[in-house]
């Protein structure tokens, strides 16, 4: 049975989802956008800013569903442009461990909903 997880302090679903679902102890994370969601603003003034923005707006739904950032397992990330791998790669460091980080692919995509910078969804286990 699934049961599914939202909150209040990430920003709510742009369509037809939810923020996440958990399942036989696993929690899939539906992609997480740059929206600030005390102002329902995009966050763009720079992609550090941006994805930032988008590890806190996945905190909060890790959270509401008890768990933190060492729970991940596995981050799928988007990117508008590839030439800004290392410095999403940067900000992206800040909230995993190296040695513990989990699994993850980065793709460069066309567009993106709202046409942001960087969309992550991600796979999280108790």
């Amino acid at each position: 049975m699934k049961k599914i997880i939202n909150t209040k302090t990430a920003p709510s679903p742009v369509g037809p989802y939810n923020q996440s679902i958990m399942a036989g102890g696993v929690l899939y994370g539906s992609g997480q956008i740059a929206i600030n969601p005390a102002t329902g603003d995009v966050v763009q003034d720079s992609i550090e800013d941006e994805t930032r923005q988008v590890m806190k707006n996945i905190g909060e739904v890790l959270k509401e569903a008890g768990m933190t950032y060492e729970n991940i397992a596995k981050c799928s990330v988007f990117v508008s442009d590839m030439h800004m791998y290392s410095r999403i790669n940067a900000v992206y460091a800040e909230f995993f461990d190296e040695a513990t980080a989990p699994a993850r692919e980065l793709v460069e995509v066309a567009n993106l909903p709202k046409f942001v910078n960087i969309e992550i969804s991600f796979i999280a286990v108790k």
